[in-house]
């Protein structure tokens, strides 16, 4: 088992959460997905077959880019959404 710890931007609350875990979870691979909001990071347990990328490239598509990135107006638009999307499905 490997595990990446991604600090991110735009994570807000359960809802956030909820989104994160749901959508990283799908991808083949993925053993547990943990969120701590403390900290602005999602920490990722994969078999191997997934790779970082994988990780930040959805985290981006949803709006919540790795820290490091440029976090524009789209983006964080996009992460109200997921926020949204996950406070409903929860």
């Amino acid at each position: 088992m490997k595990t990446e710890k991604i600090v991110i931007a735009n994570l807000k609350c359960g809802g956030c959460e909820n989104t994160i875990k749901t959508r990283l979870s799908e991808i083949e691979g993925v053993k547990d997905v943990s969120v701590n909001q403390d900290e602005d990071s999602v920490t990722v347990t994969y078999d191997g077959k997934a790779t970082r990328e994988d990780f930040t490239q959805k985290l981006h598509s949803l709006g919540y880019p790795e820290a490091t990135e440029e976090n524009g107006l789209l983006l964080q638009l996009k992460s109200y959404a997921s926020c949204i999307v996950g406070r409903i499905n929860k």
